[in-house]
């Protein structure tokens, strides 16, 4: 079985916008290079590597959530998802997300995508999951990140750092991956 990449970002892009179009790049980008995409299944980030994905020929897994759909009335999966995974709410959605995939590439986002990189970072750090690459794209993500490091009092250490990569674009994330 192909290896699959999930990817997190934010709702919010739309067509058109510089971070949709980074999207878009990026799901091409990850189906060109042999990978199955995985992605929270609704719109913006989500919607723009689905489809870029999907035009360039990839498998597009959508991990979908009643509780969300509940919460956002009139909300639906994308087009561009082949297979959908669905839960009931969004701690199993959560997971999946962060389980089932071998590699993760976050976005531009909000409080949802630092949730995700905080998850996947903490089950890294504590050896819960298997090893992979986590990823974040562009300069919010990586001020955020150099915050948390380099405050006082050493509390995220040399180890666990290097568990978080930072690039400064989708392209940059794709050859990230392919690094032996």
């Amino acid at each position: 079985m192909l290896p699959i990449v999930v990817v997190f970002g934010s709702s919010r892009p739309r067509e058109g916008t510089a971070t949709y179009r980074e999207a878009l790049e990026l799901g091409s980008l990850l189906a060109k290079a042999g990978y199955i995409v995985s992605t929270g299944a609704y719109r913006g980030v989500m919607e723009a590597v689905s489809r870029g994905a999907s035009e360039a020929g990839g498998h597009v897994i959508g991990i979908s959530c009643d509780q969300i759909e509940r919460m956002v009335p009139g909300l639906e999966v994308n087009q561009w998802v082949t297979e959908e995974i669905r839960y009931n709410d969004l701690r199993g959605r959560l997971h999946h997300l962060v389980v089932e995939s071998q590699a993760a590439i976050a976005m531009p986002g909000g409080i949802g995508t630092l949730l995700e990189i905080a998850y996947t970072w903490g089950l890294l750090q504590c050896e819960e999951i298997p090893s992979k690459e986590l990823i974040v794209v562009g300069r919010p993500w990586s001020d955020i990140v150099n915050v948390l490091v380099e405050q006082r009092g050493d509390y995220v250490d040399d180890a666990h750092r290097m568990l978080l990569k930072t690039v400064d674009t989708a392209a940059d994330a794709v050859k990230r991956l392919e690094k032996p």
